[in-house]
């Protein structure tokens, strides 16, 4: 199964590109990190384009029978363990693809949310968005570790 990650907002300029990328590359199974813009000014109506614009994506992808996680800080506290759990359930039901959501700062709309498979957040401290792609894909894989009983989890 393919981990995606869906980001609002550009990352390629950030010091944390590299760190982000360093960890997405070493994931065994392919997948991809997808950068997407809101032009929207107003708050409320730029959450619910950058909704709109995820939705649209994911049409095109057309990738059936895919997972879609948002990540946000009204979700499920979730550890490591668990999201390996998660990865490993949804490989035996046969699902081609997850996609990990990281929202603008405004965060997302209750529509998306509602409409997500799983809404999760690593903790109740607010991340920065451009370290928290780094810190997302570290935790993909560290659960690829976890599920392949590799000694990178017990070390860090």
């Amino acid at each position: 199964m393919q981990l995606n990650i869906i980001a609002i907002g550009k990352q390629k300029n950030d010091f944390t590109f590299e760190l982000t990328q360093n960890y997405f590359r070493k994931l065994p199974f392919s997948g991809s990190i997808t950068e997407l813009d809101s032009s929207v000014r107003m708050i409320s109506e730029r959450v619910l384009d950058e909704s709109k614009k995820i939705r649209e994506f994911l049409s095109v992808k057309g990738v059936k029978g895919h997972r879609l996680v948002v990540m946000d800080k009204s979700g499920e506290d979730t550890s490591s363990e668990e999201l390996a759990e998660l990865i490993k359930a949804w490989r035996n039901e046969a699902v081609p693809a997850s996609y990990f959501v990281i929202g603008g700062a405004d965060g997302h709309s209750k529509k998306l949310i509602d409409s997500a498979d799983r809404c999760l957040k690593f903790g109740n401290a607010t991340w920065p968005h451009l370290l928290f792609r780094a810190m997302l894909s570290e935790q993909l894989y560290r659960a690829e570790m976890i599920l392949k009983n590799h000694p990178y989890h017990c070390g860090h």
